[in-house]
């Protein structure tokens, strides 16, 4: 006996008189496919019993196939992922490029000829503001008395960008700096403080005005503090008086290496000022770095601590400090590969005078996966920025080129403080009045982000960073001060002709706290193994499918159901063809009404033996009937005539 499944089965094949691609449609291509396929859920739906049953396990089948794709989709989709690892490693290190700057850029002496009209200013517009009667000085500085500005002629710089005063809640008038009087601002108020434009009402407010050259747009920049408007107002004419002096002439104002450097020892060997070399920054004059690949050599570290490391000893002279560009004393330091722009004013670390600055450092290296991985970049192929610098490819660098791209754009003339491009001037008010408006303008859309830099520039696919850990100690101590300074004094007699003091020194010792350099390297999370791997898993999951049945259904979906759909427009554009091309019969001559006899249709087949039986006989017809058999040729005849006598059996006796 057979199984009730098996009967059923044996049944639909028996109603089922062609099977697979030849099926006449796609209904009968669907009953053999879910008949003979491996997916259990298909074949569910033929064999079961009952409507119910069958409208459950299509609703199953439906439902694992919807998984099926949405785990596939989820894998795809996350094909692209990294997996992070982090090794270390001990081993001897290439030590760092390191630029030190004094936080001065130039001696006061060299650039006072330049800068004495706006110092005067300056003085003045403090006087009016804050009752100053007199500023204490060295025998250095012996400035001009202010009377000279007061009573000559209009003031330069005051006009160009006038020095404010707001009082509390009054944005309609603000009180001059230098005459001292009111007046009525019909400008937009900028807080520099905070990214909502308007001025606190809580206290009174300092800022200058700028406006452009028909000076009907005009804006007023403010800010909290008198401190943070004079210095920012000051720096502003401070790059324009600059912006207009030769490069090396500039160089001759800042600081010799001899003069910024009195001792040096790395890595327990005696170091000086041609181990250093020449780097002027627009902001901060001369800087010097060490180990910069002189003669394409670099430096390495055999030990960990801070004897073998940098120390130097730096003369800062506090007595060369610009008063107003600069508040603090001291040196900056920045620790970059020897390939990499320092960029002192964004990432410098400063150094206090009278005080030892220890620095330790851990080496961390990072290698991150490009396209399609990130949008890394490797070198400036796919950045549409053009590098002014002369340094490897890094976010700061892209965003200041960027930056200063749009500024000779915008503005006709190149900001200060970044380096100059091929083919442009920095900007003066002599060649272009309009370049302060048109830079803080500027300046305030890209912080906004709205001149597309920040979408443009790309995070770097390597690079290596140095955690430092900052540590300070008082230098010289008290009972070592006498005879070290004597000594130092003594050492510097060529250089320097005065006796120094502790505030005029600065100690700074740059090492490795240990070897281990740490690695981050990403690794593509995902391969086509494992993806093929984890498709095939969720196929066997949910269908109990394999690769071959993923053909089948191919096959059977699309080859197979195209290939039945094309052969029956094919017949029926045979047909239609057909019908088109046949002659056109002759007019049937008219008959009476009657009934008409089935016998007697004309059939264009010939007839068959089913066909003929279906026939009604013809009326009156005579069906001959059947003769009877005759019995006699239903005799059965010996073969021989006679039968052999070794066959015949022996009688009985």
């Amino acid at each position: 006996t057979m199984a009730p499944g098996e009967k059923i089965k044996a049944k639909i094949k028996k109603n089922l008189p062609v099977t697979g691609p030849q099926a006449p449609n796609i209904k009968e291509l669907m009953q053999w496919y879910c008949l003979n396929t491996n997916t259990h859920g298909c074949r569910r739906i033929v064999v079961s019993r009952g409507r119910l049953r069958r409208l459950l396990w299509i609703l199953f089948t439906l439902t694992a196939v919807a998984l099926i794709f949405w785990q596939c989709a989820l894998l795809i989709s996350s094909f692209y992922t990294v997996s992070v690892s982090i090794k270390v490693h001990f081993q001897k290190l290439d030590f760092p490029a390191v630029t030190i700057c004094n936080i001065n850029p130039y001696k006061y002496s060299a650039v006072r000829h330049l800068l004495a009209d706006l110092e005067q200013e300056t003085r003045a517009a403090l006087k009016t503001l804050y009752g100053f009667s007199e500023i204490k000085s060295r025998k250095r500085r012996e400035a001009q008395p202010w009377s000279s500005v007061r009573k000559g002629a209009d003031p330069k710089f005051l006009n160009l960008a006038p020095l404010m005063a707001f009082e509390k809640g009054d944005t309609g008038k603000a009180r001059d700096f230098f005459t001292g009087r009111k007046r009525r601002v019909n400008a937009k108020i900028i807080h520099k403080a905070s990214d909502v434009m308007h001025i606190h009402n809580s206290k009174e407010v300092v800022g200058f005005q700028l406006c452009s050259n028909d000076t009907s747009d005009c804006a007023v920049y403010t800010f909290s503090s008198g401190v943070n408007a004079i210095q920012e107002w000051y720096k502003l004419h401070y790059m324009n008086i600059m912006a207009q002096v030769s490069q090396e002439k500039k160089i001759n104002m800042s600081y010799s290496a001899d003069e910024l450097l009195i001792t040096c020892f790395f890595d327990g060997v005696s170091c000086d000022a041609r181990n250093f070399t020449l780097f002027h920054h627009p902001m901060y004059g001369n800087c010097y770095t060490f180990n910069n690949r002189q003669n394409e050599t670099t430096l390495s570290t055999s030990m960990g601590g801070s004897e073998f490391g940098l120390q130097v000893i730096l003369y800062i002279n506090e007595e060369e400090y610009n008063p107003f560009l600069v508040s603090s004393t001291g040196a900056k330091v920045i620790v970059h590969r020897q390939d990499e722009y320092p960029f002192v004013e964004d990432v410098g670390t400063e150094i206090e005078t009278a005080m030892a600055t220890s620095i330790g450092m851990h080496l961390t290296e990072s290698f991150k996966l490009s396209d399609p991985y990130s949008q890394c970049t490797e070198d400036w192929s796919d950045v549409q920025i053009t590098n002014i610098y002369n340094a490897t490819y890094s976010p700061q660098i892209c965003l200041h080129s960027c930056f200063q791209a749009k500024m000779v754009e915008n503005c006709g003339c190149a900001q200060y403080s970044q380096p100059l491009p091929q083919g442009a001037d920095y900007c003066n008010y002599q060649q272009h009045p309009n370049w302060m408006y048109c830079y803080y303008q500027l300046h305030q859309a890209f912080v906004r982000e709205e001149l597309g830099c920040q979408s443009v520039c790309k995070e770097a696919c390597s690079f290596k960073e140095w955690t430092l850990t900052t540590s300070l100690a008082q230098w010289p101590s008290e009972v070592s001060e006498k005879w070290l300074l004597s000594v130092l004094t003594w050492d510097q007699s060529q250089q320097i002709k005065k006796k120094l003091n502790k505030t005029d020194l600065a100690k700074l010792l740059i090492f490795y706290k240990d070897l281990n350099q740490r690695s981050i390297v990403e690794n593509p999370a995902n391969s086509i193994e494992q993806l093929l791997s984890n498709i095939g898993g969720q196929l066997g999951l949910w269908m109990s499918c394999s690769v071959v049945c993923v053909i089948e259904i191919i096959e059977v979906f699309f080859i197979d159901s195209l290939s039945i759909i094309a052969r029956q427009q094919w017949h029926k554009a045979k047909g239609w063809w057909a019908r088109r091309r046949a002659p056109a019969c002759p007019e049937a001559p008219r008959t009476r009404q009657g009934r008409v006899n089935p016998g007697l249709d004309i059939d264009d087949d010939l007839p068959t033996f089913t066909s003929a039986l279906s026939l009604p006989p013809a009326p009156g017809a005579q069906v001959p009937g059947t003769p009877p058999p005759r019995y006699n040729t239903l005799r059965l005849e010996r073969a021989f005539s006679s039968q052999l006598t070794d066959t015949q059996e022996a009688a009985e006796s």
